[in-house]
């Protein structure tokens, strides 16, 4: 059975020394965050991963969810009783406003849980994930009634949410939507269509399953000009918040999919059921995009989740299997042969693991702290800046934070070779777990052309500069003193010059001649990551290096080796993925459609 330790002394490393987030204490929000609060919620969600979620992992797998003759959906043995001991623990109120009865601490705690969450038990994790995208769209653009009805509830996690978007003719393109809603004489509106692919879109672990639905009034434009968003409910609720009556929504099927067996991926459909507008008509592209936006973070997170799980498991294999010999000589002469871990290629993939993994763990806290400051830093041009940051790098942390988990994950399942592809040892399920997070919420395609067709103009580049800015101070502050800190700068300040330009290379090549654009926007998606992942490093290093004499010093030897894996391994990447995006959209558009075809 496969093991996980949440990561909780990397997660404290990153919280308390890299982000700093007690120096944070005078802004609103952060009144509460000392260092031993924060640890101790850490310590905390990590036991929570670690004894209660992990252990139904490959059992939630193996069973899977169950629609029964009632429609009624049924979730793994275990996953009931572990949500419920979710919901005692508050787990869910951690990052919530205190006024609808959260805990108000910053989304970096939350985010840390999510993590640990994602790992231990993907399937179940994504439960009160969905609720966290349904509940983000009604805090900003509910009416009073709205976020007073369901907030509380929600974030009580005695109901849960959903997103439900696509639809079986249109995926990504929302604008070719059928699902109508028409307006009735009480203001309600009458909600008919059908829903695919709907994450937790039944189950038996809440009360209420509040749906947040896509749909089309009449005489609304038929582009996604048209879409309006509306609350459905799974049952009615009573103006006192009380339960009612059933509402006209069921789940036609469970979708058979690869992996997340114990999240129950429905097809949903909405028979004249009752429903009410969230915000304008026609703005439901806005109120989606909130969803989708934390939604795209928390895959991100998934990416660093099954990254993390599966590197423990290749870590402990590569420990304990005995295969060959070391190429220097015998490690272990007494024993018939070495462990997996003297080999290089081993060592290999192992490193390459655990610099993306500890990376990219600090890019996603120090993203949610980006979140925070976005609406509570001291100053508008402190707030804008976080805002800019974060709207830039969420593309890149779905994107390339999802590729590389699976990566990682089918790096890992390398590692145990034979025994990896056996379903009962469970490497498998982490590759299959991860797959699915480079494709939903929007595929990586979309994210790529989300970053280089969206946000790099926005504001005149904006954002993109700020970005630039930001690395080339921290590369500067880098001179003298230790010399892999030294060495980590250098190469970043190179990887920052790729991404530069080609950024230049976009300006001046795909304005005339938009495919170009489009053939590149996948490599520079992976570019901006390895850049942003070398920030994380350098600031890691920074911390390491100056800790040397400290109690535990192999730790932040550790992260000295790690940060100058990622200088070696991870930043020559950076010129040709430039090499790649110059070399334009020629040979990608140069076929007719017919010559793809064979036979």
């Amino acid at each position: 059975m496969p093991i996980y330790k949440a990561p909780t002394r990397d997660t404290r490393f990153i919280v308390n020394e890299v982000i700093a987030l007690e120096s944070y204490g005078e802004l609103s929000g952060f009144e509460n965050v000392s260092r031993d609060v924060t640890d101790a919620v850490i310590e905390e969600a990590g036991r929570f991963a670690t004894e209660v979620a992990a252990p139904i992992n490959l059992s939630g797998d193996q069973e899977g969810c169950t629609r029964h003759a009632d429609g009624s959906v049924t979730t793994p043995k275990g996953f009931k009783e572990a949500y419920r001991q979710f919901v005692d623990g508050g787990w869910g109120t951690l990052s919530a406003p205190e006024e609808f009865g959260g805990q108000g601490l910053p989304h970096v705690i939350g985010f840390a849980m999510e993590e640990f969450l994602s790992a231990a038990n993907q399937s179940f994790a994504m439960y009160p994930g969905l609720a966290n995208g349904a509940m983000s769209a009604i805090l900003v653009k509910g009416s009073d009634a709205q976020k007073t009805l369901y907030l509380p509830r929600m974030i009580s996690g005695e109901w849960l949410g959903t997103m439900n978007l696509t639809e079986p003719h249109c995926g990504t393109d929302l604008g070719l939507i059928r699902t109508r809603a028409v307006p009735q004489v009480d203001g309600s509106y009458a909600i008919t269509g059908t829903k695919i692919f709907i994450s937790a879109g039944d189950h038996d672990l809440s009360d209420n399953i509040v749906h947040l639905v896509l749909a089309k009034t009449p005489g609304a434009p038929e582009s996604s000009k048209g879409i309006s968003l509306f609350i459905v409910p799974k049952v009615l609720v009573n103006a006192d918040g009380s339960l009612g009556e059933r509402n006209a929504v069921s789940v036609g099927s469970i979708e058979h999919k690869m992996g997340i067996h114990g999240n129950a991926t429905c097809v949903m459909n909405y028979d004249g059921a009752k429903g009410w507008m969230v915000g304008e008509e026609f703005k439901g592209l806005a109120a989606m995009f909130i969803m989708m936006n934390s939604a795209r973070l928390g895959v991100g997170m998934q990416g660093l989740g099954q990254a993390e799980a599966s590197y423990q498991n290749g870590v402990l294999y590569a420990l304990e299997r005995r295969q060959g010999r070391a190429l220097t000589g015998p490690a272990e002469p007494a024993e018939k042969a070495d462990p997996l871990i003297v080999h290089p290629d081993v060592r290999r993939m192992l490193m390459d693991a655990k610099t993306f993994t500890e990376g990219f763990r600090a890019l996603c806290l120090w993203g949610a702290l980006q979140v925070d400051l976005a609406h509570k830093a001291a100053t508008e041009e402190a707030r804008q800046e976080a805002d800019d940051l974060i709207g830039l790098l969420t593309p890149v942390i779905k994107g390339y934070g999802t590729d590389m988990g699976y990566k990682v994950a089918t790096d890992m399942q390398q590692v145990w070779g034979g025994h990896g592809y056996i379903a009962e040892n469970g490497m498998d399920q982490f590759v299959r777990d991860a797959r699915i997070a480079m494709i939903y919420e929007g595929a990586n395609g979309v994210q790529a052309m989300d970053l280089a067709g969206r946000k790099l103009a926005l504001n005149g580049g904006r954002a993109i500069q700020r970005f630039f800015a930001l690395v080339d101070a921290e590369c500067s502050g880098a001179a003298g003193g230790d010399e892999t800190v030294a060495l980590v700068a250098e190469r970043l300040a190179k990887t920052n010059g790729e991404l530069k330009a080609a950024t230049m290379w976009f300006v001046q090549n795909a304005m005339t001649a938009p495919n170009n654009l489009g053939a590149g926007a996948y490599a520079y998606m992976t570019l901006t990551g390895i850049v942003s992942l070398g920030l994380m490093w350098l600031r890691m290093a920074k911390v390491a290096a100056a800790a040397a004499g400290a109690e535990d010093a192999s730790f932040y030897q550790a992260k000295l080796v790690c940060a100058k894996h990622w200088a070696l391994r991870f930043a020559p990447q950076a010129g040709a993925l430039r090499r790649e995006i110059e070399a334009g959209a020629e040979t990608v558009m140069a076929l007719p459609a017919e010559a793809f075809a064979t036979g």
